[in-house]
């Protein structure tokens, strides 16, 4: 039937203007900005860097590999990496970035950055209130405006930040049981080293013993 979406349209909110005067359910309208509607945990708005522990720079996940930079479809994330390393969660030395800046005017929210990060270094915030006067400037936010605590990532995205924590303490007790493993088998390989030099030492040492006294002429022999 023609226009029978309008119609039913019509009807829903005739029953929720209706409704509202009786039951709190039916009062669809919130009062914005004093009332807030609480945000779905999927809602995403622009990327931001997650750091570890208290300091933004020493503990930034992100390495400069740059892998957001050419894969972002607008083109709006600028990367550039540093000449020195700096060790990471695991305490592996790393790179990571001098500069590292989204201008959120281009961003087109796609999460394309965040699911090509191969170190869990860049999120999707929630924070949709950026309106600015400033065009150019105040839409160009450097590394330290987007660094935000793992705190904080867990506060917005609980459920997925507690699988991505869940996955970095897997591959760093991997690589601390690899770390192990290697140095016990050079401790291993170093007592078997030492081992082995004692023996043919202490070989040595008989040998040379038994041939000093068979050359020793005997108090017999000289009468």
């Amino acid at each position: 039937m023609l226009g029978e979406g309008i119609i039913k349209g019509l009807l829903e909110t005739a029953r929720n203007f209706a409704g509202s005067y009786v039951s709190k359910e039916r009062l669809t309208t919130v009062q914005y900005p004093e009332e807030r509607e609480p945000l779905p945990e999927a809602s995403r708005v622009f990327p931001f860097l997650v750091y570890d522990g208290s300091d933004w720079l020493a503990g930034m996940r992100c390495v400069a590999c740059q892998i957001c930079e050419k894969e972002c479809p607008p083109k709006c994330i600028y990367i550039e990496k540093s000449a020195d390393k700096k060790p990471d969660a695991v305490g592996k030395p790393q790179a990571y970035p001098t500069r590292f800046d989204i201008d959120i005017s281009v961003c087109m929210s796609c999460q394309i950055c965040v699911e090509v990060c191969p170190f869990e270094a860049i999120k999707m915030d929630n924070k949709f209130e950026l309106a600015t006067d400033d065009r150019f400037g105040g839409l160009l936010l450097d590394r330290k405006k987007l660094a935000k605590p793992n705190e904080y990532y867990h506060q917005i995205h609980p459920t997925e930040a507690a699988e991505v924590d869940a996955r970095l303490a897997a591959e760093r007790a991997a690589v601390e049981a690899k770390a192990k493993a290697a140095a016990e088998a050079t401790a291993a390989k170093a007592a078997a080293a030492k081992a082995a030099a004692e023996k043919v030492a202490s070989e040595k040492t008989a040998t040379e013993k038994a041939s000093s006294e068979k050359n020793t002429p005997s108090a017999g022999g000289g009468a």
